[in-house]
Parts: structure tokens; sequence; C-alpha cells
């Protein structure tokens, strides 16, 4: 009767790990009251903090103030002179040369020198708009895959703890059937098993040492404005648990910006990328720069024209021995440089300005070659991300999870070896983490494929007369996708 009634035990217990078992792939994980954190929000909170945006401006503003500055004239200089005072008495009307002499003088820059220096500040000036955009673009890149790599740690822990779970119901089995007597278990069994357990439990502290530090690098690009603006996402952040973070359960599925070129019909050759590349702000950054060297190549050309200055002087004398009155004087002068020894100063000062010319067009050059490499990179990646998956989703783990649910059923009717039931379940826990791996790859390679092809969707907003676009719509659901 003991025996009847250890082995329904059993039977029962099977029962229940088949069914927590065959729940595990759709069960979401547990969250607490705390506020849940998606990917949209992490992303603009970010930008919104981000001190860098604000130094950009203020460098803008700086630029913008010193154009206007630039294009006015120096200030006139003004002179006061006393002029012949003789020294054995210091009297001004001991002789006649003494004079008191007022003085004027105005100099005026080489040729166009004031509007050009004022349009090459207001160029650079430009650029920066463009660099808060690229800026805002790396930020959604750099703080979605930090929150992607922080989503697949609690993804991953949620998982291990399901099949701990599962495997310290093995355990109670094995002991049941050890005690019992019933089919060829083994004290060894068990002991494997716990073994395994405490492998898990390795992986889960492993785990929870990482998550960690992606919620610390996280937490710096979630740090409340500086200058105290009581904005609705800072008061979101504020209700958060800044020391266990709760992300949504759920993968976020990233729009892509520019579906004809991440999945095009036919190879792209470099021309139709260019294309595309030209109109990212990075880019336009580095155009606005071009366009600043060239200003200043005119600028130093304007060093071959003279300087002048225009000077007059009015000087004041007292009476003479006699007290008849003298004449006042008036002084008027005119002088200017003539710039005859240029061979090495002006001739060397404009060829080091094409040359720097030249080297920030090598700067397009490069960037432009990176972002090729890059895209290429990516995409093939992608593509064979994608194989993956399908191969994950119709194949792998339905097969090893029909081995797992069979080598389970069969061991509890001592048909199977327990090793073979441990070992089914530690490839399906090891194939679901895979495949989490590769689902979170994927959109971490969609946020780096359309921080490429941002451009795209800066240039459609400005066809739509948008003034300002906030770029953490790189990784939301109200992307363009460009069909």
């Amino acid at each position: 009767m003991f025996f009847i009634h250890t082995y329904y035990k059993v039977l029962w217990t099977v029962l229940l790990i088949i069914f927590s078992f065959l729940a595990v792939a759709n069960e979401g994980t547990q969250l607490d009251n705390s506020p849940v954190l998606s990917i949209y929000q992490t992303i603009k909170i970010a930008q919104q903090n981000d001190p860098w945006i604000r130094g950009n401006l203020h460098q803008q503003q700086s630029l913008e103030f010193s154009s206007v500055a630039a294009n006015t004239l120096p200030d006139p200089k003004v002179s006061f002179d006393l002029i012949n005072l003789p020294t054995d008495g210091f009297n001004s009307s001991q002789e006649p040369i003494t004079q008191f002499k007022v003085g004027v003088t105005q100099v005026f820059p080489r040729g166009q020198h004031l509007s050009l220096n004022s349009q090459k500040l207001k160029v650079e000036s430009e650029a920066y708009p463009f660099q808060r955009q690229d800026r805002e673009a790396k930020v959604a890149v750099t703080v979605g895959k930090l929150w992607l790599n922080l989503y697949k740690i609690q993804q991953s822990i949620a998982l291990i703890q399901k099949h701990g779970a599962i495997f310290e119901q093995l355990i109670d089995i094995t002991h049941a059937r050890y005690t019992s007597a019933l089919g060829a278990t083994s004290q060894a069994d068990i002991i494997n098993a716990q073994i395994e357990l405490t492998r898990l439990e390795e992986r889960l502290s492993k785990l929870e040492q990482h998550k960690k530090h992606y919620e610390g690098a996280l937490l710096q690009w979630l740090t409340t404005d500086l200058n105290g603006s009581n904005t609705a996402e800072n008061n979101f952040f504020e209700e958060i648990n800044i020391n266990n973070l709760i992300l949504d359960d759920e993968l976020p599925s990233l729009n892509v910006i520019n579906t004809k070129t991440i999945y095009p019909t036919q190879n792209l050759d470099i021309a139709i990328l260019s294309s595309y590349f030209i109109h990212h702000p990075a880019i336009i950054a580095i155009d606005k720069k071009i366009q600043a060297t060239q200003l200043n190549i005119q600028l130093t050309k304007q060093k071959y024209k003279p300087e002048w200055q225009v000077g007059a002087s009015y000087g004041h004398r007292r009476n003479d021995f006699s007290d008849s009155s003298r004449a006042d004087l008036l002084s008027v002068g005119l002088t200017f440089d003539v710039p005859l020894f240029t061979h090495n100063k002006q001739d060397k000062q404009v060829l080091s300005a094409i040359s720097h010319k030249e080297s920030v067009k090598t700067e397009k050059h490069l960037l432009m070659r990176e972002m090729l490499g890059m895209y290429s990179s990516t995409q093939g990646s992608l593509q064979r991300l994608h194989h993956l998956q399908v191969l994950y989703r119709n194949q792998l783990l339905p097969q090893v999870h029909d081995q797992a649910v069979s080598l389970l059923t069969s061991y509890t009717h001592d048909n199977g070896e327990f090793s073979e039931v441990v070992r089914s379940h530690l490839l399906l826990l090891n194939a679901e983490l895979d495949q989490l791996t590769a689902n979170v790859d994927e959109q971490k390679l969609y946020l780096t494929l359309n921080y490429l092809f941002v451009g795209s969707l800066l240039l459609n907003h400005q066809s739509r007369n948008v003034t300002h676009l906030n770029t953490y719509q790189l990784a939301s659901s109200e992307v363009y996708d460009e069909k």
C-alpha cells in the first residue's frame, strides 16, 4: 500500500512538472508595482537630460554672437597729448612750440575681412544643429543597446529561474523514486541533478552581477536634468526604483527607417548608398565645416590687401610772449601697409588654409567609408540572423521541446535514463537563451541601421515642414518607414 501511495505521489509530481514545463515559453516575467521602463521612454529621458546637447547649444550661440561682433569696425582710438613741454620748469607757456593735441584714428581692416570673417563664423555655427541631431541619434543607439542588454539579462534570469524550478521538482521525483525503490533510480542521479541545479545558481549569480553593471551604465544616462526642469520624463524617472530597474517584459519590435536598403532586392552599389549617407546629420555637419574652411581661404587671401588707418589731430597753442594769438594746428594722416614680401608669409598662409580644407574633406571621406563598412557588416549580420531565427523558431526549439517532454514521460515509465532527461532540459534552456540572444541582437542591428539612415528620416520631416525632430523616434513605432 505504501508503494502504491508513493507511486501516485510521484506520478502527480511528474504531471505538475510537465504542466509547468509546457507553460515556460508562455509565462511572462513577474513585475512588482514599480513603473515599467520602456525602451522609448529610456531613450527620450537620456536625450533630454544629455548635458552634451546643452553645451553644444551654448557653443552655437557663442559663434552666432561672435559672427555679429566680427562684422563691426574696430573702435576708434582717441589720444590726448601735451607736446614739447619744457622740462626746466614744466610751464606750458614758457616755449612757443608747446601745444595740447587731441587726435582720433580709425583702422579699416583689409579688403572684405570683416564680412568674410562674419560669414565664416556663421557657417561654423550652422553645423551645430546637425551635430545635435547626430548626437541624439547616437544616444538612441547607445542607450537603446544598453536597454536591450539589460532586457536580455533580466529575461535570461527569468528563464533560468523557471527551469531551476523544474530541476528542483525533478530532484524531488528522483528522491521519491530512489527512497521507494521504484525504477532504476540511483543516488548518482540525485547528485547529478543537484550539481546541475547548483550550476544554474552559479549562472544566475553571474547574470545578477552583469545586471548590476548594465543598470549602473543605464542610470548614467537617466540622471535628472541639472537645470531642475520639471518634465514629465523626469517625474517618471523619480518613481523608478534605481536599485532594480523594471523593464518592459516584451521585446520591442523596432521599425526600420529605410526598408529599401535594409532588405534590398539587389545589391546596392556605393553610389546609391552614398546618396543616402550625404543626408546624414554628421555628414552635413562636416559639409558646413568644409564651407567654413573655403571662406577661411578667401579670408586669408585678404592679407594680400593693405590695412588702412585714418587719423586726424587738433593741436591747440597758447599765445606768444607778446600775448599775440597763434593759429592752432590741424593734422590729417593716412597710413597703410604694403604687402610686398608675400612669399614666406601670405603665400604660405593661403596654402595652409587650402591644406586645412583638404584635411576636412578627408574627414568626410573617412566617415563615408566608415558608414559604408558599417552598413555592409550590419546588413550581412542581419540576414544571417534572420536565417538563424527561422531555424530556432521552426526546427530547433520545437524539436528540443518535444524531446524533453518525451524523455521526461519515458523516465516516469521506467523507459528512460535520468541523465538524458537532465540533458534535454539543459538543451532546451540553452536553446531558449540562444533564441533570446538572437532576437535581442536583431533589435540592436535595427538601431545601428536606423542610425545610418537617419538622414532619410530627417529629410522626410523637413519636406513636411517639421522644424524639430526628436530622434528617439529612431526606436519608436512612429518612425518613418520608407516603403
